[in-house]
């Protein structure tokens, strides 16, 4: 008669505490305690699957049971062994709490508690999966797992021990298993293909280790299920990745590749050819984002020992994933990680799994387009270092009056390039890259100490100056007119220019209450009975850095009154421009100059 087949994980499960892999402080702790024949009444055992917590339970209790024993040496051969080895619940009882969570289930554990043991010394129950158990078992078990018989042990284990209750934890011995590592494994690996014969390269017994996640169980189980293919050849890593429907590295460093040569044309085909093998989208998607983790490691890690450790990479692979690793920085990976993380969670929600592949590649070999964290970065800094200034288009000075006279015909379009100035025509301010002029000597007597030319001023002077004329308005609208939308150019004796970003508020500023205030406010400030005033036009003055006025005495009733009459008139005027529109439609047309003022001083706000 044939003899049953028995699965890896199964036959080489550990029998002793020298047999289990990985976590020699459990072995250490556990081996000291029957030493010293201080047995705890109760246990729990934490950790991920398949890193030794039943078999532990088990050979614990066959070290207590064993007829030779406590010992550490358990003899296999005794009745009690005997039992636990083939899973005979005579004194030691294992119960699954995820098919025996009820309180119920409970009760008729603790009905039998009391009766004495048969072959062994002590009668242990051990309760796989223990956070299974419902609240009213867990509280039906509290008393005797703190008191138990004498002859009674409780070995609990668990995956997910933070869903046991603290009461229940407090009165256990808990030991946390460890995940297994790389090296541990794949020295178990090579000593069980060497005892059945398997023909499997150390490479391919690598990635197995890898793929188990830290679990000697899930080794084994993928070792076994490979085995049928070493018969008439070596098993190579090429296999494995077949079996588990994984991309080779050769074909994620293909594709990379092409994501650094942003070569779209190769790339699309490639995923194609990998999708008709068999692989999902998803797991396209998240082996990119393995690989491009490795390639961050690897980037940022010198020691190719620690590599191989945290990595799936090993010497056949490594050169070229560090190759790879320098042509990104670390920001760009960063980047690329986070939109694969995008599209995996897209391909997961979505019914054409296929398109939205397409799109992630395609993204990605367009990733030197993508906004990187640290350009932004490097932006900012330089924006608040003031090394980057703003670029603003020279034009030529417009006086009030001609500003007026030009904006009641205007034309179809306004260009004043910088090669029409004159050359007695200049513009300066420290941000707009001023030509320089030749230095005026024109002295005007004044009630304040006004230089005779800004050209020589710095920044901070020709903010302070304008801050002090807009003080000197005395219309609160008109004030706020030119705080918000006006920016000073030049300040001296013999001229001041001052410059909007809309031909609108040009024409506002030469017309009516708004250009005698400023006059007025000039004069006042400045000593001189008819000043001199231009308004030029330059689109790209900077209005983010808003001008502050000191703080002044309270706004008087009447001044308030001012503020809500002019916000009244200019939304009455808006609503006369939106009627008109609405009569004479005009599809395509642009806002007047008129309703696009009245959003402006609204802060772009369009009140219907």
């Amino acid at each position: 008669m044939e003899t049953k087949y028995i699965p890896l994980y199964r036959k080489y499960r550990p029998q002793t505490f020298h047999d289990l892999i990985g976590q020699e402080n459990i072995v250490h702790a556990l081996s000291n305690a029957i030493k010293l024949n201080r047995i705890a009444h109760a246990y729990l055992l934490c950790g991920p699957r398949g890193t030794g917590k039943t078999s532990s339970a088990r050979i614990l209790a066959k070290s207590l049971n064993c007829k030779e024993g406590p010992t550490l040496t358990p003899c296999g051969k005794c009745p009690a062994c005997l039992d636990i080895m083939n899973s005979i619940p005579v004194d030691v009882i294992e119960i699954d709490a995820a098919s025996n969570r009820s309180v119920e289930d409970t009760q008729a554990i603790l009905e039998k508690i009391q009766y004495v043991p048969v072959n062994g010394r002590y009668k242990i129950y051990v309760i796989d999966e223990v956070h299974m158990l419902s609240n009213h078992a867990f509280n039906a078990l509290l008393k005797t797992l703190e008191e138990p018989p004498e002859n009674v042990i409780f070995i609990l284990a668990t995956t997910e021990p933070h869903k046991v209750l603290d009461t229940i934890i407090s009165r256990c011995q808990r030991f946390d298993f460890r995940r297994i590592t790389t090296d541990d494994i794949v020295k178990r690996l090579e000593y069980i293909s060497q005892q059945e014969n398997i023909n499997i390269s150390k490479e391919a017994l690598f990635a197995i280790a890898k793929n188990s996640q830290g679990g000697m169980r899930d080794a084994l189980a993928l070792l076994d299920q490979i085995s049928v293919l070493g018969v008439n050849k070596q098993i190579e890593v090429e296999d494995i990745n077949e079996i588990l429907g994984k991309i080779s590295y050769e074909t994620l460093s293909e594709i990379t590749q092409y994501i650094i040569d942003s070569d779209c044309t190769k790339s699309v085909p490639l995923i194609d050819k990998i999708y008709s093998k068999g692989n999902e989208p998803v797991q396209i998607v998240t082996n990119l984002i393995q690989y491009f983790r490795d390639l961050m490691i690897a980037k940022n890690c010198s020691d190719k020992e620690l590599i191989y450790s945290l990595t799936a990479l090993n010497e056949t692979n490594f050169d070229k994933a560090k190759e790879q690793s320098q042509a990104f920085t670390v920001s760009e990976i960063i980047t690329i990680i986070d939109r694969l993380s995008y599209y995996a969670t897209q391909i997961k929600d979505t019914t054409n799994k296929y398109l939205w592949l397409e799109l992630c590649i395609i993204d990605l070999t367009n990733y030197k387009n993508l906004p990187s964290a640290e350009n932004l970065l490097k932006r900012i800094e330089q924006l608040e270092s003031g090394n980057v200034s703003p670029q603003v288009r020279q034009v030529k000075p417009v006086s009030i009056e001609a500003s007026k006279q030009t904006l009641s015909n205007p034309a179809p379009t306004m260009q004043t390039p910088q090669t029409q100035l004159k050359q007695d025509e200049h513009i300066t301010h420290p941000e707009m890259k001023p030509k320089q002029v030749a230095e005026e000597n024109t002295h005007v007597e004044t009630h304040q100490q006004i230089p005779n030319n800004s050209v020589n001023n710095t920044q901070d002077d020709m903010h302070t100056l304008w801050i002090s004329i807009l003080q000197s308005i005395e219309s609160p609208p008109n004030k706020a007119f030119y705080t918000g939308l006006a920016r000073p150019v030049q300040i001296s004796k013999d001229k001041i220019v001052i410059a909007f970003s809309k031909e609108l508020f040009i024409k506002q500023a030469g017309e009516g209450a708004k250009k005698q205030a400023l006059v007025d406010a000039v004069s006042k400030y400045m000593g001189i009975s008819n000043p001199k005033i231009e308004i030029i036009l330059s689109e790209n003055i900077d209005l983010s850095k808003k001008v502050t006025l000191p703080a002044t005495e309270p706004v008087k009733n009447n001044e308030e009154a001012d503020i809500k009459k002019q916000e009244e008139e200019d939304y009455q005027t808006y609503s006369q421009m939106k009627n008109k529109e609405k009569e004479a439609p005009t599809e395509g047309a642009e806002v007047s100059s008129q309703a696009e003022m009245v959003k402006q001083l609204f802060d772009g706000k369009i009140i219907n």
